[in-house]
């Protein structure tokens, strides 16, 4: 599924996958894309205010940093020496299953972590249009299921959605 996607597409979707395994959650959920989309940023949308700070604030990570500096560990120094390289988007692979069709799970160096509903809501509206999924689909995905909460986080962040809307020319209708 990953064939189509540009590379800071398929960074985007590595960096909210690497989260998700590193927040113990059981699935990707579409939260976790955005800060993915939000760090990595894989596109130049001057109206994309939000910055990887203001939407981690507002998305659950599971903050294990400061359990362990309470023992003498840096947790970002533990994944700069253990992690090198194992977040490639090379050695990732994004599949879809063939007993069951509406399950994707993101598989990689790290483990794996199924994609949960909304996420792969997200990933199906990006790759719906032919052509490289980029950024700015990516983001389209994000925003067309209104039920996944990314356009409240973005809009918490300070992010003007109508403009932004119109810079990514996201259809803001849908059209038969």
């Amino acid at each position: 599924m990953f064939a189509r996607f540009t590379e800071g597409a398929r960074r985007a979707v590595v960096r909210a996958g690497i989260l998700a395994l590193d927040a113990g959650r059981p699935a990707l959920d579409a939260d976790l894309l955005l800060l993915g989309v939000a760090e990595v940023r894989p596109f130049s949308l001057s109206s994309f205010t939000a910055s990887a700070a203001d939407v981690r604030a507002r998305v659950d990570v599971g903050d294990r940093r400061s359990l362990l500096a309470t023992f003498g560990i840096d947790l970002d120094a533990v994944h700069r020496r253990t992690r090198t390289g194992l977040d490639a988007p090379g050695l990732w692979h994004l599949r879809r299953s063939r007993l069951r069709p509406l399950r994707v799970t993101l598989y990689g160096p790290l483990g794996e972590i199924p994609l949960a509903m909304h996420a792969r809501k997200a990933m199906e509206v990006a790759m719906w249009r032919p052509g490289p999924v980029a950024g700015e689909s990516l983001l389209w995905g994000l925003l067309a299921d209104h039920k996944n909460g990314a356009a409240a986080i973005l809009r918490d962040a300070g992010v003007d959605l109508a403009a932004l809307v119109r810079e990514a020319r996201i259809p803001a209708r849908r059209t038969a």
